[in-house]
């Protein structure tokens, strides 16, 4: 072949790589990188990008979107806080915008920081189950917890209670055998987004991460707990890990049961009438908080901008906790911003996380916090998995969401935004009790690391746009 001919091939490759890959509309930064990969290493490429790269689920758009007006008209209108303060202002009118999410109320909120304490409201909850039970989890294992769990909505099946269970086919370690009393009994099952090779390829990236319990529409869950031992018990003799949950009941719950919907009717084959009872008429509470989702099938990335938001707008403190602590650019700014005018930054994350890399790669970024004025803790006692935030006095945040890319852009996930001086200050109280069991990194702790060991957190940290 002459060599005009093989040019030609490679200039008409590139430039095709180039237009798919920038048709995306990502960073420059991440289009420049993938092109270069899927230029010059095609065959390593081109797999990689096809399973994890930067691109948008195209969900399956007529059902869903007949779905999402269909839960519209049953979610009617919400009533507004007339008094918001102005600080806040601002966060309420982003969500909203973003992802649809008004402004709610709650009779009552509860914030559990162990697994055994949660799921043992969450047991007696479904056991008191009228008409219905969704569950919606990143992970659920086939161990003691897992099975206790699913022979209590095994139990409620018989007894005429509809019960949904939708779990992520790539974190869940179970499958429709392990439910197949539940389903025997009149239960529901399903897997969200398998993976599969062909024309119509699901990617490997675009997990739901989502933690959500509904209850006849009126109690409803969420947070970072998975359903496994691990989040209770513990495994290998080790302490369980260190999260939060947060239950709630009032008209905020609707916004979770319509985040359920949806991804259940992505999810299944056959359309899913709504019922009345799924969104049933809620007093006006108290408590005050918005239900805000994100996931890489939307034109925006609504967590991701409430997140920056929120902490380019403290004037007093940012107290965030999360195992991974990997920001983007735009995030990493707000934090050093932040601390260089005065805000108290603190960052709390896990001594012993559950991946190696994605350790190193927070460690990648203690200089810089710390340069900045930003202190960061290590949590001692076991994996800390709570994703919390609080900003000043007014703002409490507690979901499924890390502060990572993955997070942010390649996941479907979930948060509850609790405005108010009670919630904001139970949350800091909550977060200075983890830190009397953590470790406050200091200058010297990055001094006396080994020369292997910086290079190795350098390397983790160009993964992680990935992590």
């Amino acid at each position: 072949m002459q060599w005009w001919v093989v040019w030609l091939v490679e200039f008409f490759w590139i430039a095709g790589v180039a237009i798919w890959v920038a048709t995306d509309r990502r960073a420059p930064a991440s289009t420049l990188a993938w092109i270069v990969i899927l230029a010059f290493l095609p065959l390593v490429g081109l797999p990689v990008y096809l399973l994890v790269g930067p691109r948008r689920l195209r969900r399956q758009r007529l059902r869903y979107q007949g779905l999402s007006e269909s839960v519209s008209a049953a979610l009617g209108s919400v009533e507004r806080h007339p008094d918001i303060p102005p600080d806040v202002a601002r966060q309420v009118r982003l969500a909203a915008r973003l992802d649809e999410a008004p402004l709610a109320s709650a009779t009552s909120l509860s914030h559990y920081r162990s697994g055994a304490a949660a799921f043992a409201a969450i047991e007696r909850d479904i056991a008191a189950a009228r008409h219905h039970v969704h569950l919606e989890f990143y992970i659920w294992s086939d161990d003691t917890t897992g099975r206790r769990i699913r022979d209590l909505l095994t139990e409620r099946a018989r007894a005429g209670i509809e019960v949904r269970v939708l779990v992520d086919s790539v974190g869940a370690g179970v499958n429709s055998a392990f439910f197949g009393a539940l389903i025997a009994a009149g239960g529901h099952y399903a897997r969200f987004n398998p993976p599969r090779l062909g024309l119509r390829l699901r990617l490997l990236n675009f997990r739901s991460h989502r933690k959500i319990v509904v209850v006849d529409g009126e109690v409803g869950y969420l947070g970072g707990m998975n359903v496994c031992d691990e989040q209770t018990s513990g495994v290998k003799g080790e302490p369980p890990w260190r999260d939060s949950q947060l239950r709630m009941e009032g008209e905020a719950v609707r916004w979770l049961q319509r985040s359920f919907l949806e991804n259940w009717q992505f999810s299944t084959p056959s359309p899913l009438a709504i019922e009345p009872e799924y969104f049933p008429g809620q007093p006006r509470g108290d408590h005050w908080l918005q239900i805000v989702r994100g996931g890489p099938d939307r034109a925006v990335f609504p967590i991701h901008e409430f997140f920056f938001t929120a902490i380019a707008g403290a004037d007093e403190r940012i107290w965030i906790s999360s195992p991974y602590l990997v920001p983007d650019e735009a995030t990493l700014l707000a934090l050093r911003s932040a601390a260089h005018r005065g805000v108290d930054v603190r960052l709390l994350v896990p001594v012993r996380g559950d991946s190696r890399l994605v350790a190193a790669a927070v460690r990648s970024y203690y200089d810089e916090w710390m340069a900045c004025g930003a202190r960061v803790y290590e949590y001692q006692p076991a994996m800390l998995h709570a994703k919390t935030m609080v900003v000043d006095r007014e703002l409490a945040v507690i979901g499924s969401a890390n502060v990572d890319n993955r997070s942010f852009r390649l996941n479907f996930e979930i948060v509850a935004a609790i405005y108010g001086e009670e919630a904001a200050d139970y949350l800091a109280e909550e977060f200075e009790e983890d830190l009397e069991e953590s470790r406050e990194v200091l200058p010297r702790d990055l001094a006396s690391r080994s020369r292997l060991r910086v290079l190795g957190e350098v390397g983790a940290r160009l993964f992680s746009a990935l992590l």
